[in-house]
């Protein structure tokens, strides 16, 4: 649908001045701009960007790198917030919304060396860089023997990290490296048999002030309902873990048909129990609703079968 053009002033987008970021704004931007609306963007720095000596569970979380945005949706420099979904709490503070999830990219997780085709190749004590609890639970299930030695840092940054010789493979989602047309970087994408993806992981948020119904109705057309449902489900589980990023937590969900399968996996931080995994399909996901009760209901085996709920 084609609207009128004679809007007062641009939607200005918020955005973090990453590569990536920048590349999803301008994305959204653009299909914005097809449909005949005005777009700006305002970059900005966050303190997940400016904070890169320390894990994201020991400095805040995952938070950080929506704060600023949302302080300038409140403050009516931007109007609306473009988010990997992966990045954003599991509880919105109060007056603000997601307006739109769009339709998936690869969820997957992938491996990267410039030396060694895959995880099995890796020789005896290699060090894999992450930073992602939930990455390093899972690296170490498949490969005790690894050292998991921490990676911050956006894409480029990690990537230069990895070529200096600082790893001998790091894991990083692919849906970044596809967005960047960095995929032949990857030498094995992970499927989740093997590695377990972190909710929302792939899929882009739009964030907004509540009650803003101008840019509801802009938005509807970017919205894939189906992506909604299944990150609505995996962010369900991890806001009943305790929504945080200090505790290793994988949800995943897959459509076959018209049912959604839903597997989760939990780790303990100090690796002293086995990762504990719990699955659920329902061919009765019609709305968020039923999706976030399904989060739940796996969440609630995860508990069942001797999870802890993170409290940090």
């Amino acid at each position: 649908m084609t609207i009128n053009t004679t809007q007062s002033a641009p939607f200005v987008i918020a955005t973090r001045e990453s590569r990536l970021a920048m590349w999803q704004a301008e994305h959204v931007q653009a299909l914005l701009q097809a449909a005949g609306h005005r777009i700006d963007l305002l970059g900005m720095t966050t303190k997940g960007d400016q904070i890169l000596d320390r894990t994201l569970s020991k400095v805040g979380g995952k938070g950080l790198f929506v704060k600023e945005l949302e302080l300038a949706l409140e403050e009516g420099r931007a109007d609306l917030a473009v988010h990997s979904l992966k990045d954003v709490p599991m509880e919105l503070p109060e007056g603000f919304e997601l307006a739109c999830v769009m339709e998936r990219e690869d969820p997957r997780d992938a491996f990267v060396s410039p030396q060694y085709a895959s995880l099995a190749e890796l020789p005896q004590g290699s060090v894999v860089g992450t930073s992602s609890l939930r990455r390093q639970a899972l690296l170490q299930a498949l490969r005790p023997d690894l050292r998991i030695e921490p990676l911050r840092g956006n894409l480029d940054t990690r990537l230069r990290k990895l070529d200096e010789g600082q790893y001998a493979a790091i894991v990083l989602a692919a849906a970044g490296l596809k967005r960047l047309g960095l995929a032949s970087r990857i030498r094995h994408i992970f499927e989740p048999e093997e590695m377990l993806p972190s909710a929302g992981q792939g899929a882009l948020g739009i964030e907004i002030r509540s009650g803003r119904n101008d840019l509801k109705q802009a938005l509807a057309p970017l919205a894939h309902q189906q992506t909604w449902l299944t990150v609505a489900a995996e962010r369900a589980v991890s806001r009943a873990m305790g929504g945080s990023c200090s505790v290793p937590l994988a949800a995943h969900g897959r459509w076959s048909g018209a049912t959604l399968r839903l597997d989760a996996a939990w780790g303990d931080v100090e690796g002293s129990q086995p990762l504990i995994r719990a699955q659920i399909e329902s061919s009765s996901i019609t709305d968020l609703a039923s999706a976030e009760a399904l989060g739940a209901a796996v969440a609630d085996k995860l508990k069942a079968a001797g999870a802890k709920v993170s409290t940090s």
